[in-house]
């Protein structure tokens, strides 16, 4: 047996006859809707083979995959557990838990400011010495900065690890980076990938102007990016930004591979208060893709950091990337990814892509410059408009948030651990908020048999859920008069029609000539356009259907029902 299927051979079939399979199997479909098409502009193919790759890349796969391998400096990675406490003894406790507990560096965040005191300074002194420190947006005044005048200058070369901020560091400290190209800021206002790695590159080049050589620049630098869910998009991207940063040295004469510090931490962008759980998933996810990009250091943040972290929930985002070590050992394999057809050909993509942006900032005088036109803003509006434009018509789901919506949870008003500007759950967050201290009564009007009219009543109940709007069935109608007779006898504020999309015509006819002028009626799914005008006439407001715009559409229903009260 085993012998006759080791000699067993596969017809070998090309891309042209997978195509003419792929189109048969679409039934009249076109073979675009197999493509993928990505925010950066980048068309996601279905099938990723050998002669597609040797079509695309021009034979440089190889290339690619020696430039991000000599341009890492380990497999392995860095563990950066934060901690979010205000005061400095409560935050020296858990820092020192999490190191006992598998965390590999300390991370401190000036713009939380913390409380400290003069013994726990003490207590940081010697911590730095022994793990590596990662500070940012520090300020000249915040007492953290003292230590690293306190450390001798002998000890001074035993800290590691990178501050940014309003910083002047003694001398001695020829392991600490203090020039960053941090993307947070920009990713959160909306950057694609493409725009993230390019104003990596121009800050670089700022940078680097403030310094004597390329060499010093590069033993100065490291970047910093947050990890969004497109799992395989965010691989591509720090490997492509290992090959931009090389090129970027070459063309200032520094021939040796230059591997400097990525930092990336899981991004807060589609992280919801809603169906917090969710959250849970989405950073293991961006986690994962961070380490088979070949990230060097790695900050899981807790599933429910927008409204109060827990001692559980700081430590299930550490076992996150505990996990994936003790499960995957993929920190002992450098760039895994790497000789995927697929991922190489998105990483070539989007070097591409970001090398010309990046080619036309400088054009135009640099990133200062850039930024100063107005250009880098306008761009990052138009690219968060696009993102909760896709939420808001269903062509990208989050989760808990815009799809399957769990209305058994409530969503209370409270001072976050961490708020970022830019969220895109933030809309429907607003919306729940209102419809939990407001709920008005809708109805879905049903007709006919269950497996009729369920599949247009669910998706009007999921479509209202994520406005934090509940409904109620009303019992399946068998005819247009016992429908009106039930709506005349029952009070509700807001109803929706839903039938069975070959009926909804025939008893809408019937249906029209009995509508009470002041009672709120939608109809579920899509019609022509003179069959709209004329229910609407006859005293329909509205209609949901798949497509919709979803935002809009509740902000609509909010807008009404705030005036049905004020009345």
């Amino acid at each position: 047996m085993v012998s006759e299927m080791k000699a067993s051979k596969f017809q070998q079939v090309n891309d042209q006859e997978w195509r003419k399979i792929a189109i048969k199997s679409l039934r009249g479909l076109p073979f675009e809707k197999l493509i993928t098409k990505t925010i950066e502009g980048i068309d996601i193919a279905p099938l990723y083979t050998k002669e597609y790759t040797d079509n695309h890349l021009q034979n440089v796969q190889e290339k690619i995959v020696q430039t991000v391998r000599s341009g890492t400096a380990s497999p392995n990675w860095t563990i950066a557990q934060q901690s979010y406490a205000p005061e400095g003894e409560q935050w020296m406790k858990e820092i020192k838990e999490s190191l006992e507990k598998g965390n590999e560096s300390i991370i401190y965040d000036g713009n939380r400011s913390v409380n400290w005191k003069d013994e726990q300074l003490t207590e940081m002194e010697k911590l730095v010495q022994k793990y590596p420190i990662y500070a940012f947006h520090i300020k000249e005044s915040d007492p953290f900065l003292t230590i690293f005048s306190k450390i001798n200058e002998a000890d001074r070369k035993k800290v590691k690890g990178a501050i940014t901020g309003d910083v002047r560091l003694p001398k001695g400290y020829y392991f600490v980076r203090t020039m960053v190209a941090d993307q947070l800021s920009i990713h959160y206002q909306g950057a694609d990938i493409v725009t993230e790695l390019a104003i990596a590159l121009s800050k670089a080049v700022e940078e680097a102007k403030n310094v004597d050589s390329f060499t010093a620049f590069a033993n100065q630098f490291f970047v910093r990016f947050a990890v969004d869910t497109h799992f395989f998009m965010e691989i591509a991207k720090i490997r492509a930004f290992r090959i931009l940063w090389q090129t970027l040295a070459e063309s200032y004469g520094y021939n040796k591979q230059s591997a400097i510090p990525v930092y990336s931490e899981t991004s807060l962008r589609t992280y919801s208060k809603l169906d917090p759980y969710v959250n849970l998933l989405r950073a293991g996810n961006e986690a994962l893709s961070a380490v088979l990009g070949g990230t060097d250091i790695l900050t899981v943040h807790p599933h429910n950091i927008l409204s109060k972290v827990t001692p559980t929930s700081i430590r299930n985002a550490r076992n996150i990337q505990l996990v994936i070590k003790e499960e995957t050992f993929i920190q002992y394999v450098l760039d895994p990814a790497g000789g995927s057809y697929y991922i190489d050909s998105l990483t070539n993509e989007l070097i591409e892509k970001a090398w010309t942006l990046f080619q036309k900032i400088e054009a135009q005088g640099g990133y200062s410059t850039y930024v100063a036109s107005g250009t880098l803003e306008e761009k990052l509006q138009q690219r968060k408009k696009e993102r909760i434009n896709e939420l808001s018509h269903h062509k990208k789901s989050l989760i808990g948030t815009n799809k399957y919506a769990d209305l058994s949870t409530t969503l209370t008003k409270e001072e976050a651990t961490v708020d970022v500007e830019g969220r895109l759950a933030k809309t429907y967050e607003d919306l729940r908020l209102f419809f939990e201290k407001d709920q008005p009564k809708v109805v879905l009007l049903t007709f006919g048999k269950l497996k009729e009219f369920k599949p247009r009543a669910d998706f009007v109940a999921g479509f209202l859920a994520a406005g934090g709007i509940k409904t109620v069935w009303s019992p399946a109608f068998d005819s247009v008069e016992t429908a009106n007779k039930w709506i005349k006898e029952n009070d509700f504020d807001y109803g929706i029609i839903c039938i069975h999309p070959n009926e909804t015509e025939q008893v809408m006819v019937t249906l029209m000539k009995d509508i009470q002028e002041d009672k709120w009626l939608d109809v579920a799914g899509t019609y022509e356009t003179r069959l709209q005008e004329v229910w609407i006439q006859a005293g329909i407001d509205g209609f949901i259907y798949k497509g919709q715009d979803q935002l809009e559409k509740l902000t609509a229903i909010k807008k009404r029902f705030e005036q049905e009260v004020r009345r």
